[in-house]
Parts: C-alpha cells; sequence; structure tokens
C-alpha cells in the first residue's frame, strides 16, 4: 500500500502522526504556503496540495485528507480520471470523529480501510453507496478479499453493479476457488449457476481459470511444471508459458506458483520468470517426482535425471491431494534452448503472501472490553473463526460480507489449522480468542503450527492484544494486582499436576499474588481445594480472596472471602480466582495489593 495524508490545517499535526503508524501512509504533509514548501515539521512535509499530488498521484494507491470535505474536493477535481486509475480518497474531519470514503469505494479498497482507520481511531464512518446501504456485494471489489484477480473491462463491471443497485439478479458461475463467500449475508443474494445452466451474459460473473468472459475473478489454483535444458532463456519460458495459456483459454491471473526439479534451482531463466511475476517456486527431488504416476514418462529425461518426469509431475505434487493434470506437457524449442511446461489444478487456492492470520484477543465478555486495535483487525479480516460463544459477543461489528466459521471449544487445533489453511489461499483470517490470545489462548498454538512452515511460504501474522478476564476481576474488585503477581491454569490437560505444584509453592515462597485459572471442572473436581491446602501452609487463613464469575458478561458476579472460606461448590471453568499476598488487604469490599507509595 502506497499512501499519503496531507493534513489543510496545523491543526491536524496529531492525527498525521497517528496516521503515519499505520500501514496505510507512508508520507504526511502538511498544507503550506509557498514560503513554507519544502519546509519539515518534525516528520511531516510542509508543501502545496496540488503540487504534492502532481508528483504523486500516479504511483500511489490511497490519499487520506485531514480537514475540509469541500477543500479535499476542490483539490483533486482536476486529477480524476476514472475509477479504475485513481487512487482511492478518504476525508477525516480534525477530530477524527468523521471517516469519509470519498474515492475508489471498490477498485481501491478504499471503503474498507476507512472502516479499518474508523476503529482504530474511534471515530464513525460516513457511507453512501449502494452497497453499504443494502448489504449488497462489493461485485467488482469483493475478490480481492478472497485473494483473487479480476479480469474485465471496468465498464462491463459498472454495468453489472448498476443492475445490481437497481435490484436487478445477478448470477454467478464459479468453477474454482474457495466458496465461503456465498455463506455471508451479502453473498447469499447472489443467484448461484451450475454448470449445465444457460448463463445471462449482462447479468453473469465468473469464478474461473478460463479468461473467455467478460467479467471474472481469477482464483489462484494452477501450478505450472516446468522442466528446460540448462541454460534456456527466460525469454523463451515466457513466450512458451504464453502461447500454451493462450491456446488453452488459460488466465495466468489462476496461476499459484511454479514447480520444478531441485536441480534447476540455480536455472537462471526460470528463477528470472518467478521473479518477474513475483509467484512462488517449489523444487522437488527426483526421488520424490519419481512417485507420481503421469500420462507421458520419458525415458530420455529418467536416464538424464534420474526420474521418467519434471513438469507433469513436479505440478502434481505442488497442487496436492484431488488435484488433477489440467494439461499434459507440452514441449517448445528455439535455438535458444527447449522448455516443457504441464499444469495442474489444485483443489485449493495458492497464495500465501496476499493472506494473513489475526490473532485476536476479544476480551473478557462485553463488546466495550473489545480494543480500538481489536476492531480495526476485525474489520480488515474476511473470515472470523472461533468457539460459537465468542464470536456471538463480537456478531455485532461484524459486516454483511464477512464470514463465521463456528466451532467446538475443544476444537483449538482445528480451528488454528483453518485458520493457516485460508490465510495460505490468499484470504485475511481473524482466530479469535476470549480474553487475552496469549493468556491460555490461541495465540500460542497457532505460533507453533506456523514454525512449522517454510519462513518464505508462511503467510503474515500479527497478534492483537485483548484485556484479560484477571485484570477486569482485578479492576472491579479493587487493585489486588498492584505488586508483583503471576497467574496459574489449575488444568492438568496439557501441564503435569506436579509442574502445577510446583509453580504455586514458587509463587508463595515469592510472596506473590496469585490468579488461578480453569479452577475447577466436573472431571477436575479435587486439584482446587489441593492448592488451597498448600497455600494454607504458607499463608495466614484470613488472607482475602476474590472469585469472580461471569467477568464483563450479563451475570458477573465477584465474592470475597478467606483462604478458609471458599466455597468450592460454588466455583466452576467461568470463575476466576485472585489469592492475595501477605500485604493484601479488603478495606470495605475494597480489594488492595499496596504498592507501598505511602512508605516513601
Amino acid at each position: 500500500m502506497e499512501g499519503i495524508a496531507i493534513g489543510l490545517s496545523n491543526n491536524s499535526k496529531e492525527i498525521l502522526k497517528r496516521l503515519k503508524k499505520t500501514e496505510f501512509v507512508k508520507e504526511i504533509y502538511i498544507a503550506g504556503s509557498s514560503k513554507e514548501d519544502g519546509k519539515k515539521n518534525e516528520l511531516i512535509q510542509v508543501q502545496k496540495p496540488k503540487e504534492i499530488l502532481l508528483k504523486k498521484w500516479q504511483e500511489i494507491d490511497l490519499i487520506i485528507f485531514i480537514g475540509s470535505i469541500a477543500a479535499s474536493i476542490r483539490i483533486i477535481n482536476s486529477f480524476l480520471t476514472s475509477k479504475d486509475q485513481d487512487p482511492g480518497v478518504i476525508v477525516i474531519d480534525n477530530k477524527c470523529s468523521k471517516i469519509v470514503p470519498l474515492i475508489g469505494l471498490h477498485q481501491s479498497n478504499t471503503q474498507n480501510i476507512a472502516c479499518q482507520i474508523a476503529n482504530l481511531f474511534g471515530g464513525e464512518i460516513i457511507e453512501t453507496n449502494n452497497s453499504n446501504n443494502q448489504s449488497f456485494l462489493n461485485l467488482d471489489a469483493f475478490g480481492n478479499q478472497w485473494g483473487w484477480q479480476r479480469f474485465g473491462n471496468i465498464k462491463d463491471w459498472s454495468k453489472l453493479v448498476i443492475k445490481q443497485a437497481n435490484n436487478e439478479k445477478i448470477f454467478c458461475k464459479q468453477s474454482s476457488g474457495n466458496s465461503l463467500w456465498k455463506n455471508s449475508e451479502s453473498g447469499e443474494i447472489i443467484n448461484q449457476i451450475n454448470e449445465k445452466e444457460i448463463v445471462k451474459p449482462d447479468a453473469t460473473f465468473h469464478v474461473s481459470i478460463f479468461e473467455n468472459h467478460e467479467t471474472s475473478w481469477h482464483p489462484p489454483v494452477l501450478w505450472i511444471g516446468i522442466g528446460c535444458e540448462r541454460n534456456t532463456s527466460k525469454d523463451l519460458i515466457a513466450n512458451s508459458l504464453n502461447n500454451f495459456f493462450e491456446s488453452r483459454n488459460l488466465s495466468q491471473k489462476s496461476i499459484a506458483g511454479f514447480a520444478t526439479i531441485d536441480i534447476k534451482n540455480n536455472e537462471k531463466g526460470i528463477l528470472e520468470l518467478v521473479k518477474e511475476k513475483n509467484l512462488p517456486i517449489k523444487f522437488f527431488s527426483k526421488e520424490d517426482l519419481s512417485k507420481m504416476i503421469v500420462p507421458n514418462p520419458s525415458n530420455v529425461v529418467q536416464n538424464e535425471i534420474g526420474t521418467p518426469s519434471v513438469a507433469e509431475a513436479s505440478c502434481l505434487i505442488a497442487a496436492g491431494e484431488e488435484s488433477k493434470l489440467l494439461e499434459e506437457k507440452r514441449i517448445f524449442k528455439n535455438e535458444s534452448g527447449a522448455v516443457t511446461i504441464a499444469v495442474a489444478e489444485s483443489k485449493n487456492q495458492y497464495n500465501p503472501t496476499h493472506g494473513e492470520i489475526h490473532i485476536i484477543g476479544s476480551g473478557p465478555g462485553d463488546i466495550s472490553f473489545l480494543t480500538n486495535n481489536a476492531r480495526k483487525a476485525l474489520s480488515r479480516c474476511t473470515v472470523w473463526i472461533g468457539y460459537k460463544m465468542y464470536l456471538d459477543l463480537i456478531k455485532p461489528i461484524k459486516r454483511n460480507d464477512q464470514v463465521l466459521i463456528e466451532s467446538k471449544l475443544t476444537e483449538e487445533k482445528e480451528r488454528c489449522s483453518k485458520a493457516i489453511k485460508l490465510a495460505e489461499e490468499g484470504i485475511k483470517v481473524a482466530l479469535i480468542s476470549s480474553g487475552e490470545s496469549g493468556f491460555y489462548g490461541m495465540a500460542g498454538l497457532l505460533l507453533e503450527l506456523l514454525q512449522k512452515i517454510k519462513k518464505e511460504f508462511r503467510p503474515y501474522f500479527e497478534v492483537h492484544p485483548g484485556i484479560s478476564s484477571v485484570q477486569l476481576a482485578a479492576a472491579i474488585s479493587g487493585a489486588p494486582l498492584m505488586n508483583d503477581f503471576c497467574s496459574v491454569s489449575l488444568s492438568d490437560k496439557l501441564t503435569p499436576w506436579s509442574l502445577i505444584e510446583k509453580r504455586i509453592e514458587g509463587a508463595l515462597l515469592g510472596d506473590f499474588v496469585i490468579a488461578l485459572f480453569n479452577p475447577q471442572s466436573i472431571e477436575r473436581n479435587w486439584q482446587l481445594k489441593s492448592i488451597i491446602d498448600i497455600c494454607l501452609k504458607s499463608r495466614h487463613s484470613d488472607t482475602p480472596v476474590l472469585i469472580a464469575r461471569q467477568v464483563g458478561r450479563d451475570n458477573q458476579t465477584k465474592k470475597f472471602f478467606t483462604l478458609n472460606t471458599i466455597p468450592f461448590k460454588e466455583i466452576d471453568m467461568l470463575s476466576i480466582i485472585i489469592i492475595g499476598n501477605s500485604q493484601t488487604t479488603l478495606v470495605d469490599e475494597i480489594f488492595l495489593t499496596p504498592r507501598g507509595y505511602l512508605q516513601n
């Protein structure tokens, strides 16, 4: 994303600095007089807006103005050409309370970016387009969210958008790529066409690998297997690929990547083509290639490099399980070498550099505890994955084009694996934990699985901190965590009980305030009593204890006890227990561990 932000007055400096910290803005400017041109105020350049746009208009994707909408329109008016070429434009007021996506709502992803900025800054997004007002799918832009590339004249796409705005029926014929989009409220409005049904040319878009339709989205599902003579030129390989695809009516926008034998990992022509197209390449050993059954094995290739197939075998391995050889190998030759090309179609998309995983702590319950940073990440993501109860809590802020994938409480590994798979397909995914995802949540497991993927094939990930239930439990009771504290989970499903006991003993020795997670369940009904007995050996029986249950939710409760009066029968997995240290007090229901300020 190449974006700039321009403040139309000196009052916008602080907002400009905040925008500079986001991924949307690379340079920030203050509109200045001719005497101030070129001067700098810290990181903020001072220059006339029209002079900035004369230099930047052709190379940027996004412009954010801070100030008047009318002034912003007058500045950009002479630069506007067509909506498929102009950068997106967003206008924000000086208090960052109103965010208005002005230009490029579809093509430049401006609408989604404006939504992310609104969530991050706590402002209100002002939208006026039909897609938002009527829960329509952004036909000419939504495929970007699913890792696809668009094909077709912008005028043909505009006709579809106009038909949709007029409440005419819109049809889709999908033959490849991820179809989860159909599960969104916006996607359900689109009429699905089966393979044998007649297509309405003026009201139908396609999701396919073919290039003979006026309006198509192309999912990255094609793997190109390549074999070549040593030192074959890049031009021959590229021209051969072009001829191959044109003759088969295939779109190069659907290429997921390239594959070949590992002895070609320094083949200049192949590497140059891969770099030019900015696509991944996978290398396979002759042993792995030899295991593949292909329609056109070659004795010549077998004798020369030890496997009967390179192009066909490598593209099939790269495409994965349930793939099919879409096009058998063809050989292209000229005086600069020879190249063999085959194409396999994968069941799954592959576009990991476009995909993202955002691990989000949704807070302890009520949606008001969701941080602005988490809201921004949620608005960025197309798919939300999580335990159903957690998703239900944040569902009110979901857009109609976003998809929820619900799962059961014990399916943590399945959730993480699904998130990784979708991100590898080029989709931005939110993986939801309650509370803070790094406290007994999904972050650790997700990152363990990501570590098993080679760095060059690993999708982008980011962990977004959340408010933990223990933080809220402490807040509603006073300030019991003011001094050193620790948290211990009493669940011994993943941690040996003997180790849990050692951690408790260490915390008691260090006089830590102790927070207990997962204190008791129907199956684990003796561990908590055992831990309290250990505590009573080191701490006074009247040490204050908080038992908070369902914090952040409608039936939230807090009760105070002492170590020797804890009601074990009232405690379950929805409870948080905080045990005070030797200094902790409970006065008039103010639960407090002094920091020591009054002694100084």
